[in-house]
C-alpha cells in the first residue's frame, strides 16, 4: 500500500494533478472492462479495440510511471525471455551489449522480460562465461504483456535496449524515444506473410527518432538499400565476436566418428527445416554422408522424431546451455545451417569459429561469407545445389591441413569489448 502511494506521489510530482486523475480513471475503466468481458458470453460482440488487443497482445505498451532521478543510471534490456532456450544468438548478444554499456556508463543493468520471469542464474552463466563483471547488481522485472497489474518505474537518464520490433513497439509509448536503442539482428519483416504483422513491423522499422544498432554490415547494407533511410541516418552496425576461450576445436578420439551438425528448428520457418532434412536424406543416399562414418546431430528446438534413409536415427540435442552448445560445436566436422534471410545467422559463424566446415545458403546480398572464414561455403537455396555444397564441405573437412589453415585465417572477431568498443564510447558521449 505504501509502495502504491509513493508511486502515485512520484507520478503526481512529474505529471501533475490532471494527469494523475486521468491515470486513475484509466485504471478504473480497464478494471470495469475486464470484469464486463469476463462475465459476458464468449460469442458476444467485441469492440475494435478488444479485437485489436487480442490479435496483437505482445504489443501491449509497457505500463510505466515516473520517479525522481537518482545518482545511478540504468540500462534496461526489454526482451521476451532469458530462459536457457532463449539465450542463444540474438538475446545473448543483446545481454552482452547492454552489460558492457551499463559498465561504461557506471549504470545498473535491468532485465525486463515480457513472456517469462527471468532466471537470474542464466544471466550469471552468460556474463561469467564471457568474463563480464557488472559494477552494480542486476535488477529484474517481469512486465508480462498479458498482465495489466505490474508497473515499471522510469526515471530521467534511463536507457532502453529493445530486442525486436514488438518489444520496441511496446516500449515506444512509455519512455522518451531518444532513450531507445533498437538492437536489430534480422530483417524482421521477413518473419511474416504480407499482412498486418508485416505492416506493423515495417512501421516500427521506419521510426525516425530512435537509435538502431544492426548486427552485421550485411544486414545494415540490406536494410539501408531497401528504403530504410532512417536506419542509415540513425543507425550503425557491428560484427559479432567469438572469443577463443569459448569457441575452439575440441580434441576427439581417433576412433570417433566424424560429426555432422544440422541446425534444426521446425517452428522457425526461416531456418528451412524441411529443405534441410531433404538435403540430408539425399546426402545419405548419395553416400556424401555415410552413417557408418558420420554421426548426424540435429541441434535446435522442438525436433520431431525422424528416421533417415536406411533407417538411420540422428542424435538430437535440445535445450543446451551456452557452454554445452559451445562444447558440442567444437566437436563438429561439417555443418549445415540454413537461414532464408539476409543475415548470416549465428550457427554458421559459431561452427566456423570452432573449426568446422559449414554449408549455408545465399540470400539477397548474402552471396559469399568467405570474409568471415574460408571454411564457410554458400550455395543456392535448392536441394541438389546444397547437396553438392555438402560434398565439397566433406572433402574440405577431410583435408586437415587446408581446413586448419582456413581456420587460423578466420576473419571473425574474437572480443566483444572490441566489437562494441567504438559504438559504446560514442553512445556514452551522446547519452
Amino acid at each position: 500500500m505504501i509502495d502504491r502511494a509513493y508511486r502515485a506521489y512520484c507520478y503526481w510530482k512529474s505529471h501533475g494533478t490532471s494527469a494523475l486523475r486521468q491515470a486513475v480513471y484509466r485504471k478504473l475503466a480497464n478494471k470495469l472492462q475486464a470484469s464486463s468481458s469476463s462475465s459476458g458470453d464468449g460469442d458476444s460482440q467485441k469492440s475494435v479495440q478488444q479485437l485489436y488487443r487480442k490479435r496483437f497482445e505482445s504489443l501491449a505498451p509497457l505500463l510505466t510511471y515516473s520517479i525522481p532521478a537518482s545518482g545511478v543510471r540504468r540500462v534496461s534490456i526489454v526482451t521476451d525471455s532469458v530462459s536457457s532456450g532463449s539465450l542463444f544468438g540474438g538475446v545473448g548478444t543483446a545481454l552482452i551489449f547492454s552489460a558492457l554499456l551499463a559498465n561504461e556508463l557506471d549504470a545498473q543493468l535491468r532485465i525486463i522480460t515480457r513472456t517469462q520471469r527471468a532466471q537470474p542464474q542464466n544471466i550469471d552463466h552468460i556474463l561469467s562465461l564471457y568474463g563480464i563483471k557488472l559494477k552494480h547488481e542486476v535488477q529484474f522485472k517481469f512486465a508480462a504483456f498479458f498482465d495489466q497489474k505490474y508497473e515499471l518505474d522510469v526515471k530521467e537518464g534511463d536507457l532502453f535496449v529493445t530486442t525486436s520490433w514488438w518489444t520496441t513497439a511496446a516500449t515506444l509509448p512509455g519512455v522518451p524515444r531518444k532513450s531507445i536503442i533498437y538492437l536489430l539482428q534480422e530483417d524482421e519483416r521477413m518473419f511474416y506473410a504480407f499482412g498486418d504483422e508485416r505492416v506493423k513491423c515495417e512501421d516500427t522499422l521506419r521510426s525516425s527518432d530512435i537509435r538502431f544498432l544492426i548486427n552485421t554490415k550485411l544486414l545494415f547494407d540490406h536494410l539501408t538499400s531497401d528504403g530504410l533511410g532512417n536506419i542509415a541516418a540513425k543507425g550503425t552496425w557491428f560484427e559479432p565476436a567469438f572469443p577463443t576461450t569459448i569457441f575452439h576445436p575440441r580434441q576427439k578420439q581417433p576412433s570417433q566418428k566424424k560429426r555432422f551438425f544440422f541446425y534444426a528448428r521446425p517452428n522457425n520457418g526461416r531456418n528451412l527445416f524441411y529443405l534441410g532434412i531433404e538435403v540430408i536424406e539425399r546426402a545419405i543416399a548419395e553416400k556424401v554422408l555415410d552413417p557408418s562414418k558420420w554421426e548426424i546431430c540435429l541441434v535446435g528446438k522442438d525436433i520431431p522424431a525422424i528416421v533417415f534413409d536406411g533407417g538411420y536415427e540422428p542424435q538430437k540435442f535440445e535445450n543446451l546451455t551456452w557452454s554445452q552448445y559451445a562444447e558440442l560445436a567444437g566437436t563438429i566436422d561439417v555443418g549445415l545451417s540454413l537461414m532464408s534471410t539476409p543475415h548470416p545467422s549465428y550457427p554458421p559463424l559459431d561452427l566456423a569459429a570452432s573449426g568446422a566446415v559449414v554449408v549455408t545458403n545465399r540470400f539477397g546480398n548474402k552471396t559469399d561469407l568467405s570474409g568471415y572464414s574460408l571454411n564457410l561455403i554458400c550455395a543456392d537455396l535448392e536441394r541438389d545445389a546444397l547437396v553438392e555444397a555438402l560434398r565439397s564441405a566433406v572433402t574440405l573437412a577431410a583435408n586437415q591441413q587446408l581446413r586448419e589453415q582456413n581456420f587460423r585465417n578466420n576473419g571473425l572477431a574474437g572480443d566483444w569489448q572490441q566489437a562494441f568498443g567504438k559504438i559504446i564510447k560514442q553512445l556514452s558521449e551522446e547519452l
